[in-house]
Protein backbone atom coordinates (compact mmCIF):
# COMPACT_ATOMS: atom_id res chain seq x y z
CA UNK A 1 0.00 0.00 0.00
CA UNK A 2 1.22 3.38 -0.99
CA UNK A 3 2.06 5.63 2.27
CA UNK A 4 1.01 9.36 1.94
CA UNK A 5 2.45 11.96 4.24
CA UNK A 6 0.27 14.22 5.80
CA UNK A 7 1.66 18.47 5.82
CA UNK A 8 0.47 19.80 8.84
CA UNK A 9 -2.53 22.26 8.54
CA UNK A 10 -0.12 25.28 9.52
CA UNK A 11 2.70 24.70 6.88
CA UNK A 12 -0.48 24.04 4.20
CA UNK A 13 -1.48 27.00 5.33
CA UNK A 14 1.60 28.24 4.55
CA UNK A 15 2.19 27.21 1.10
CA UNK A 16 -1.20 28.32 -0.04
CA UNK A 17 -1.11 31.79 1.20
CA UNK A 18 2.86 31.40 -0.96
CA UNK A 19 1.03 30.52 -4.26
CA UNK A 20 -1.67 32.98 -3.89
CA UNK A 21 0.95 35.60 -3.29
CA UNK A 22 2.94 34.80 -5.97
CA UNK A 23 -0.22 35.19 -8.57
CA UNK A 24 -0.90 38.38 -7.02
CA UNK A 25 2.12 40.18 -8.09
CA UNK A 26 1.84 42.10 -10.95
CA UNK A 27 3.46 45.26 -12.50
CA UNK A 28 4.49 46.98 -15.86
CA UNK A 29 8.00 46.25 -16.82
CA UNK A 30 9.06 49.87 -16.86
CA UNK A 31 8.35 50.19 -13.02
CA UNK A 32 11.54 48.21 -12.22
CA UNK A 33 13.78 50.01 -10.32
CA UNK A 34 16.77 47.71 -10.72
CA UNK A 35 19.87 48.42 -8.59
CA UNK A 36 23.47 46.79 -8.41
CA UNK A 37 24.28 45.88 -4.97
CA UNK A 38 27.89 44.28 -3.87
CA UNK A 39 27.53 42.46 -0.66
CA UNK A 40 30.02 42.48 2.03
CA UNK A 41 31.26 38.92 0.73
CA UNK A 42 32.27 40.76 -2.37
CA UNK A 43 29.62 38.98 -4.48
CA UNK A 44 27.81 41.97 -7.33
CA UNK A 45 24.20 40.73 -7.73
CA UNK A 46 20.97 42.60 -8.91
CA UNK A 47 17.86 43.02 -7.42
CA UNK A 48 14.49 44.54 -7.20
CA UNK A 49 12.78 46.17 -4.08
CA UNK A 50 9.42 45.25 -3.44
CA UNK A 51 8.11 46.01 -0.29
CA UNK A 52 4.05 45.39 -1.02
CA UNK A 53 4.26 41.79 -0.61
CA UNK A 54 5.97 39.33 1.80
CA UNK A 55 7.83 37.02 -0.23
CA UNK A 56 10.90 36.95 -1.87
CA UNK A 57 12.61 35.44 -4.96
CA UNK A 58 16.21 34.50 -5.55
CA UNK A 59 17.54 33.00 -9.21
CA UNK A 60 21.25 31.77 -9.59
CA UNK A 61 22.74 31.19 -13.13
CA UNK A 62 26.40 29.10 -12.63
CA UNK A 63 27.89 29.68 -15.91
CA UNK A 64 29.00 26.18 -17.08
CA UNK A 65 26.55 23.58 -17.13
CA UNK A 66 26.04 20.16 -19.25
CA UNK A 67 28.91 21.22 -21.78
CA UNK A 68 31.22 20.45 -18.72
CA UNK A 69 30.38 17.00 -18.26
CA UNK A 70 32.78 14.57 -19.71
CA UNK A 71 31.64 13.10 -23.07
CA UNK A 72 31.66 9.59 -21.19
CA UNK A 73 29.60 10.93 -18.54
CA UNK A 74 27.00 12.94 -20.41
CA UNK A 75 23.88 13.81 -17.65
CA UNK A 76 26.05 14.35 -15.56
CA UNK A 77 25.61 18.24 -14.39
CA UNK A 78 21.57 16.63 -14.76
CA UNK A 79 22.03 14.08 -12.50
CA UNK A 80 23.68 16.48 -10.13
CA UNK A 81 21.03 19.14 -9.96
CA UNK A 82 18.35 16.54 -9.75
CA UNK A 83 19.65 15.46 -6.66
CA UNK A 84 20.09 18.94 -4.93
CA UNK A 85 16.86 18.51 -3.14
CA UNK A 86 17.47 15.15 -2.40
CA UNK A 87 18.96 15.42 0.78
CA UNK A 88 21.71 17.65 2.53
CA UNK A 89 23.87 17.61 5.56
CA UNK A 90 21.70 16.07 8.27
CA UNK A 91 18.84 15.84 6.57
CA UNK A 92 18.02 12.78 4.11
CA UNK A 93 15.42 13.60 1.24
CA UNK A 94 11.98 13.00 3.06
CA UNK A 95 13.79 15.22 6.37
CA UNK A 96 14.95 18.44 3.57
CA UNK A 97 11.13 17.56 1.95
CA UNK A 98 9.62 17.82 5.46
CA UNK A 99 11.59 20.98 6.27
CA UNK A 100 11.33 23.04 2.88
CA UNK A 101 7.81 22.24 3.47
CA UNK A 102 7.47 23.84 7.03
CA UNK A 103 8.93 27.00 5.99
CA UNK A 104 6.69 26.95 2.47
CA UNK A 105 9.78 27.52 0.59
CA UNK A 106 10.15 26.64 -3.47
CA UNK A 107 13.00 25.47 -4.70
CA UNK A 108 14.50 24.81 -8.14
CA UNK A 109 17.26 23.33 -9.59
CA UNK A 110 18.12 22.58 -13.60
CA UNK A 111 20.59 21.99 -15.79
CA UNK A 112 20.77 23.54 -19.39
CA UNK A 113 23.96 23.28 -22.06
CA UNK A 114 25.80 26.26 -20.51
CA UNK A 115 25.19 26.54 -16.95
CA UNK A 116 22.68 25.54 -13.89
CA UNK A 117 20.48 27.18 -12.26
CA UNK A 118 18.81 27.83 -8.70
CA UNK A 119 15.01 29.05 -7.88
CA UNK A 120 13.82 29.79 -5.12
CA UNK A 121 10.98 31.40 -3.81
CA UNK A 122 10.19 32.00 0.44
CA UNK A 123 8.56 34.13 2.62
CA UNK A 124 9.87 36.82 4.68
CA UNK A 125 9.21 35.33 8.06
CA UNK A 126 11.18 32.19 7.38
CA UNK A 127 13.89 33.83 5.18
CA UNK A 128 16.69 32.72 7.31
CA UNK A 129 15.39 29.15 7.41
CA UNK A 130 15.23 28.91 4.05
CA UNK A 131 18.49 30.58 2.72
CA UNK A 132 20.14 27.95 5.32
CA UNK A 133 18.25 25.18 4.05
CA UNK A 134 19.00 26.28 0.53
CA UNK A 135 22.64 26.79 1.46
CA UNK A 136 23.24 23.39 2.64
CA UNK A 137 21.51 21.89 -0.59
CA UNK A 138 24.25 23.76 -2.59
CA UNK A 139 27.09 23.08 -0.58
CA UNK A 140 26.92 20.23 1.47
CA UNK A 141 24.45 17.63 -0.63
CA UNK A 142 24.05 13.95 0.31
CA UNK A 143 24.40 12.04 -2.95
CA UNK A 144 22.95 9.36 -0.74
CA UNK A 145 22.97 6.04 -2.35
CA UNK A 146 19.23 5.54 -2.66
CA UNK A 147 18.47 9.24 -4.33
CA UNK A 148 21.14 8.54 -6.91
CA UNK A 149 19.25 5.40 -8.05
CA UNK A 150 16.19 6.96 -7.78
CA UNK A 151 16.90 10.13 -10.21
CA UNK A 152 19.11 7.48 -12.66
CA UNK A 153 16.06 5.55 -12.84
CA UNK A 154 14.25 8.22 -13.75
CA UNK A 155 16.95 9.50 -16.26
CA UNK A 156 17.20 6.50 -17.84
CA UNK A 157 13.33 6.17 -18.22
CA UNK A 158 13.10 9.57 -19.35
CA UNK A 159 16.04 8.25 -22.47
CA UNK A 160 14.32 5.36 -23.14
CA UNK A 161 10.76 7.16 -23.68
CA UNK A 162 12.73 9.43 -25.67
CA UNK A 163 13.98 6.89 -28.49
CA UNK A 164 10.17 6.34 -29.81
CA UNK A 165 9.54 10.41 -29.42
CA UNK A 166 10.11 11.76 -33.03
CA UNK A 167 10.63 15.26 -31.46
CA UNK A 168 12.97 14.56 -28.90
CA UNK A 169 14.61 11.77 -31.34
CA UNK A 170 15.33 14.70 -34.36
CA UNK A 171 16.13 17.55 -31.79
CA UNK A 172 18.87 15.39 -30.55
CA UNK A 173 19.81 14.02 -33.86
CA UNK A 174 20.38 17.22 -35.49
CA UNK A 175 22.68 19.13 -32.86
CA UNK A 176 24.97 15.71 -33.13
CA UNK A 177 24.85 16.41 -36.71
CA UNK A 178 26.09 20.27 -36.56
CA UNK A 179 28.46 19.57 -33.33
CA UNK A 180 29.96 16.28 -34.10
CA UNK A 181 33.08 17.28 -32.11
CA UNK A 182 31.16 19.46 -29.47
CA UNK A 183 29.65 19.00 -26.43
CA UNK A 184 26.58 20.58 -27.82
CA UNK A 185 26.56 17.31 -30.12
CA UNK A 186 25.70 15.32 -26.76
CA UNK A 187 22.37 14.71 -25.43
CA UNK A 188 22.11 17.01 -22.03
CA UNK A 189 20.09 13.93 -20.35
CA UNK A 190 23.11 11.35 -21.61
CA UNK A 191 22.81 8.22 -22.78
CA UNK A 192 21.96 4.78 -21.13
CA UNK A 193 25.97 4.28 -21.22
CA UNK A 194 26.81 7.26 -19.49
CA UNK A 195 24.27 7.91 -17.08
CA UNK A 196 24.58 4.33 -15.93
CA UNK A 197 27.94 4.75 -15.37
CA UNK A 198 28.08 8.10 -13.26
CA UNK A 199 29.60 7.16 -9.64
CA UNK A 200 28.74 9.13 -6.28
CA UNK A 201 32.77 10.41 -6.99
CA UNK A 202 31.71 11.91 -10.12
CA UNK A 203 28.44 13.60 -8.81
CA UNK A 204 30.74 15.11 -5.84
CA UNK A 205 33.47 16.29 -8.66
CA UNK A 206 30.88 17.93 -10.55
CA UNK A 207 28.71 20.05 -7.68
CA UNK A 208 32.36 21.67 -7.13
CA UNK A 209 33.23 22.15 -10.83
CA UNK A 210 29.08 24.00 -11.52
CA UNK A 211 28.45 25.76 -8.69
CA UNK A 212 31.25 28.21 -8.03
CA UNK A 213 31.17 31.91 -6.99
CA UNK A 214 33.25 32.83 -9.92
CA UNK A 215 30.27 31.72 -12.40
CA UNK A 216 27.58 32.90 -10.27
CA UNK A 217 25.09 35.67 -11.58
CA UNK A 218 22.59 35.76 -9.13
CA UNK A 219 19.09 38.26 -8.64
CA UNK A 220 17.03 38.96 -5.16
CA UNK A 221 13.36 40.22 -6.16
CA UNK A 222 10.98 41.20 -2.84
CA UNK A 223 10.18 42.49 0.62
CA UNK A 224 13.94 43.01 1.21
CA UNK A 225 16.02 46.00 1.51
CA UNK A 226 19.70 46.11 0.21
CA UNK A 227 21.62 45.03 3.45
CA UNK A 228 19.16 42.10 3.85
CA UNK A 229 19.81 41.31 -0.02
CA UNK A 230 23.43 41.07 0.74
CA UNK A 231 23.40 39.28 4.00
CA UNK A 232 21.43 36.64 1.93
CA UNK A 233 23.67 36.45 -1.10
CA UNK A 234 26.89 35.77 1.08
CA UNK A 235 24.60 33.33 3.11
CA UNK A 236 23.35 31.10 -0.03
CA UNK A 237 26.95 31.54 -1.17
CA UNK A 238 28.25 30.20 1.80
CA UNK A 239 30.33 26.98 1.39
CA UNK A 240 30.88 27.24 -2.40
CA UNK A 241 34.52 27.53 -3.62
CA UNK A 242 35.62 30.45 -5.71
CA UNK A 243 36.60 28.74 -8.97
CA UNK A 244 37.61 30.21 -12.07
CA UNK A 245 35.32 31.64 -14.71
CA UNK A 246 33.93 29.18 -17.54
CA UNK A 247 35.75 30.17 -21.10
CA UNK A 248 33.31 30.21 -23.79
CA UNK A 249 34.83 29.51 -27.22
CA UNK A 250 32.52 31.33 -30.14
CA UNK A 251 31.76 28.86 -33.26
CA UNK A 252 31.36 30.22 -36.15
CA UNK A 253 31.26 27.13 -38.57
CA UNK A 254 27.44 26.77 -40.32
CA UNK A 255 25.71 23.31 -39.53
CA UNK A 256 26.15 21.08 -42.45
CA UNK A 257 23.29 21.84 -45.39
CA UNK A 258 21.07 19.30 -46.33
CA UNK A 259 18.98 16.33 -45.40
CA UNK A 260 19.81 13.27 -43.15
CA UNK A 261 16.36 11.30 -42.79
CA UNK A 262 16.49 9.16 -39.81
CA UNK A 263 13.40 6.16 -40.01
CA UNK A 264 11.28 6.22 -37.04
CA UNK A 265 8.03 3.68 -37.77
CA UNK A 266 5.37 6.58 -36.89
CA UNK A 267 2.27 8.24 -38.54
CA UNK A 268 3.66 11.72 -38.26
CA UNK A 269 6.94 13.04 -38.94
CA UNK A 270 8.99 15.36 -37.49
CA UNK A 271 11.65 18.14 -39.18
CA UNK A 272 13.83 19.85 -37.20
CA UNK A 273 15.23 22.66 -39.58
CA UNK A 274 17.73 25.30 -38.76
CA UNK A 275 21.31 27.06 -39.85
CA UNK A 276 23.95 29.77 -38.01
CA UNK A 277 22.56 32.54 -36.77
CA UNK A 278 23.78 36.04 -34.99
CA UNK A 279 25.38 36.67 -31.73
CA UNK A 280 22.95 38.19 -29.48
CA UNK A 281 25.57 41.43 -29.38
CA UNK A 282 25.46 41.78 -33.37
CA UNK A 283 24.12 44.72 -34.03
CA UNK A 284 21.58 43.18 -36.60
CA UNK A 285 20.03 40.49 -33.77
CA UNK A 286 17.23 43.00 -32.64
CA UNK A 287 16.26 43.28 -36.47
CA UNK A 288 16.94 39.67 -36.25
CA UNK A 289 14.67 38.84 -33.34
CA UNK A 290 11.43 41.05 -35.19
CA UNK A 291 12.16 39.40 -38.58
CA UNK A 292 11.76 35.86 -37.21
CA UNK A 293 8.66 36.93 -35.20
CA UNK A 294 6.94 37.61 -38.66
CA UNK A 295 8.58 35.00 -40.38
CA UNK A 296 7.79 31.99 -37.80
CA UNK A 297 8.00 33.18 -34.45
CA UNK A 298 4.61 34.81 -34.14
CA UNK A 299 2.50 31.78 -33.81
CA UNK A 300 -0.75 31.92 -35.77
CA UNK A 301 0.02 35.46 -37.38
CA UNK A 302 3.47 34.01 -39.17
CA UNK A 303 4.07 33.55 -42.13
CA UNK A 304 5.27 29.69 -41.59
CA UNK A 305 2.07 29.45 -39.65
CA UNK A 306 -0.14 31.22 -42.54
CA UNK A 307 1.38 29.03 -45.80
CA UNK A 308 2.02 25.87 -44.11
CA UNK A 309 -1.00 25.36 -41.85
CA UNK A 310 -3.66 27.67 -42.38
CA UNK A 311 -3.51 28.24 -46.42
CA UNK A 312 -2.52 24.23 -46.93
CA UNK A 313 -3.67 22.39 -43.62
CA UNK A 314 -0.45 21.01 -43.91
CA UNK A 315 0.82 20.71 -40.18
CA UNK A 316 -1.11 21.85 -36.57
CA UNK A 317 1.99 23.49 -36.06
CA UNK A 318 5.22 25.18 -37.45
CA UNK A 319 7.63 28.03 -35.93
CA UNK A 320 11.12 29.40 -35.67
CA UNK A 321 13.44 31.05 -33.59
CA UNK A 322 17.17 33.06 -32.51
CA UNK A 323 18.95 30.40 -30.45
CA UNK A 324 21.96 31.97 -28.65
CA UNK A 325 24.01 29.89 -26.62
CA UNK A 326 27.49 30.38 -25.07
CA UNK A 327 29.09 28.73 -28.28
CA UNK A 328 27.19 29.01 -30.88
CA UNK A 329 24.09 31.22 -32.19
CA UNK A 330 21.62 29.23 -34.66
CA UNK A 331 18.12 29.91 -36.03
CA UNK A 332 15.71 26.77 -35.23
CA UNK A 333 12.23 25.84 -36.47
CA UNK A 334 10.31 22.71 -36.81
CA UNK A 335 7.74 21.23 -38.25
CA UNK A 336 5.34 18.17 -37.65
CA UNK A 337 3.16 16.87 -40.29
CA UNK A 338 2.19 13.39 -41.85
CA UNK A 339 4.39 11.63 -43.35
CA UNK A 340 2.93 11.99 -47.00
CA UNK A 341 3.14 15.44 -46.48
CA UNK A 342 6.58 16.08 -45.18
CA UNK A 343 8.23 16.76 -48.93
CA UNK A 344 5.17 20.05 -49.57
CA UNK A 345 6.11 21.31 -45.96
CA UNK A 346 9.88 21.75 -46.27
CA UNK A 347 9.28 23.08 -49.89
CA UNK A 348 7.35 25.76 -48.67
CA UNK A 349 9.32 26.25 -45.15
CA UNK A 350 12.20 26.71 -47.32
CA UNK A 351 9.94 29.16 -50.28
CA UNK A 352 9.27 31.07 -47.43
CA UNK A 353 13.49 31.38 -45.80
CA UNK A 354 13.76 32.51 -49.42
CA UNK A 355 11.17 35.13 -49.78
CA UNK A 356 12.09 36.94 -46.68
CA UNK A 357 15.62 37.28 -47.96
CA UNK A 358 14.40 38.76 -50.85
CA UNK A 359 11.65 40.91 -50.18
CA UNK A 360 11.90 41.10 -46.34
CA UNK A 361 8.21 42.77 -44.68
CA UNK A 362 5.66 44.89 -45.32
CA UNK A 363 5.30 47.78 -43.48
CA UNK A 364 2.08 46.32 -42.22
CA UNK A 365 3.68 42.98 -40.84
CA UNK A 366 6.23 45.52 -38.82
CA UNK A 367 4.13 47.42 -37.36
CA UNK A 368 1.72 44.52 -36.15
CA UNK A 369 5.16 42.93 -35.06
CA UNK A 370 6.26 45.56 -32.95
CA UNK A 371 2.96 46.43 -31.04
CA UNK A 372 2.90 43.16 -29.80
CA UNK A 373 6.60 42.24 -29.14
CA UNK A 374 6.52 45.71 -27.16
CA UNK A 375 2.75 45.36 -25.69
CA UNK A 376 3.68 41.73 -24.30
CA UNK A 377 6.99 42.53 -22.77
CA UNK A 378 5.40 43.32 -19.66
CA UNK A 379 3.96 39.93 -19.08
CA UNK A 380 7.54 39.10 -18.56
CA UNK A 381 7.59 40.76 -15.09
CA UNK A 382 4.31 39.41 -13.66
CA UNK A 383 6.28 37.94 -10.93
CA UNK A 384 9.08 38.11 -8.67
CA UNK A 385 10.59 34.85 -9.80
CA UNK A 386 9.92 35.84 -13.23
CA UNK A 387 11.64 39.22 -12.56
CA UNK A 388 14.51 37.56 -11.11
CA UNK A 389 14.94 35.49 -13.79
CA UNK A 390 15.09 38.45 -16.02
CA UNK A 391 17.48 40.03 -14.13
CA UNK A 392 19.87 36.83 -14.21
CA UNK A 393 19.03 36.67 -17.89
CA UNK A 394 20.39 39.90 -18.40
CA UNK A 395 23.54 39.66 -16.73
CA UNK A 396 24.24 36.31 -18.53
CA UNK A 397 23.92 37.93 -21.73
CA UNK A 398 25.60 41.24 -21.07
CA UNK A 399 22.78 43.43 -21.77
CA UNK A 400 23.25 46.26 -19.28
CA UNK A 401 21.44 46.92 -16.23
CA UNK A 402 18.90 49.63 -18.20
CA UNK A 403 18.14 46.72 -20.83
CA UNK A 404 14.82 46.91 -19.50
CA UNK A 405 14.32 50.53 -20.00
CA UNK A 406 16.23 50.44 -23.78
CA UNK A 407 14.73 47.23 -25.20
CA UNK A 408 10.85 48.32 -26.62
CA UNK A 409 12.99 51.46 -27.49
CA UNK A 410 15.29 48.93 -29.80
CA UNK A 411 12.47 46.85 -31.11
CA UNK A 412 10.17 50.19 -32.23
CA UNK A 413 13.42 51.82 -33.93
CA UNK A 414 13.36 48.64 -36.45
CA UNK A 415 12.59 49.71 -39.94
CA UNK A 416 12.13 47.69 -43.20
CA UNK A 417 15.32 48.33 -44.39
CA UNK A 418 16.82 46.65 -41.04
CA UNK A 419 14.97 43.41 -41.68
CA UNK A 420 15.54 43.57 -45.38
CA UNK A 421 19.33 43.66 -44.59
CA UNK A 422 19.09 41.07 -42.09
CA UNK A 423 16.93 38.65 -43.95
CA UNK A 424 19.43 38.89 -46.88
CA UNK A 425 22.67 38.64 -44.44
CA UNK A 426 20.99 35.61 -42.23
CA UNK A 427 18.74 33.48 -44.22
CA UNK A 428 20.25 30.92 -47.18
CA UNK A 429 17.39 28.39 -47.75
CA UNK A 430 20.35 26.82 -49.57
CA UNK A 431 22.38 26.26 -46.11
CA UNK A 432 19.62 24.89 -43.90
CA UNK A 433 20.43 22.20 -42.11
CA UNK A 434 16.95 19.60 -41.80
CA UNK A 435 16.50 16.17 -40.48
CA UNK A 436 13.67 14.22 -40.42
CA UNK A 437 12.55 11.49 -38.08
CA UNK A 438 9.89 9.40 -39.00
CA UNK A 439 8.81 7.48 -42.49
CA UNK A 440 8.40 10.49 -44.96
CA UNK A 441 7.29 9.99 -48.59
CA UNK A 442 9.60 11.48 -51.31
CA UNK A 443 12.40 12.74 -48.79
CA UNK A 444 15.89 11.30 -49.03
CA UNK A 445 19.21 11.89 -46.99
CA UNK A 446 21.44 13.88 -49.12
CA UNK A 447 24.90 14.66 -48.74
CA UNK A 448 27.18 12.93 -46.46
CA UNK A 449 24.34 10.76 -45.24
CA UNK A 450 22.99 10.02 -48.14
CA UNK A 451 26.65 8.05 -49.06
CA UNK A 452 25.98 6.09 -46.22
CA UNK A 453 28.42 8.25 -43.63
CA UNK A 454 25.67 9.43 -41.55
CA UNK A 455 24.69 7.73 -37.83
CA UNK A 456 21.54 7.34 -38.30
CA UNK A 457 20.76 8.87 -35.08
Amino acid sequence: MKAYRIIPMSVFVRLLALVLLMLVVARPALALEIREVQSPGGTSFWMVEEPSIPIVSLEISFRGGARLDPADRAGLARMVMGLLGEGAGELDAVAFAEARDRVAARFGFDAGQDAVTVSATMLVETLDESIALLRSALSAPRFDDVAIERIRAQMLAAIAEGETNPQKVAGRRWFARAFPEHPYGRPLGGTAETVSAITRDDLVAARARLLTRANARLAVVGAVDEAVAARLVDQVLAGLDEGAPVPAIRRESDPPAGIEVVELDVPQSVAIFGQKGLWRDDPDFIPAFVMNYILGGGGFSSRLMEEVRDKRGLAYGVYSYLSVRDEAALILGSVQTANERVAESLAIIRAEWARMAAEGVSAEELEAAQKYLTGAFPLRFDSNGKIAGYLVFMQSEGLGIDYVERRNGLIEAVTVEDIRRVAKRLLRPEALSIVVVGKPDGVESTGAEAAGTGSGG
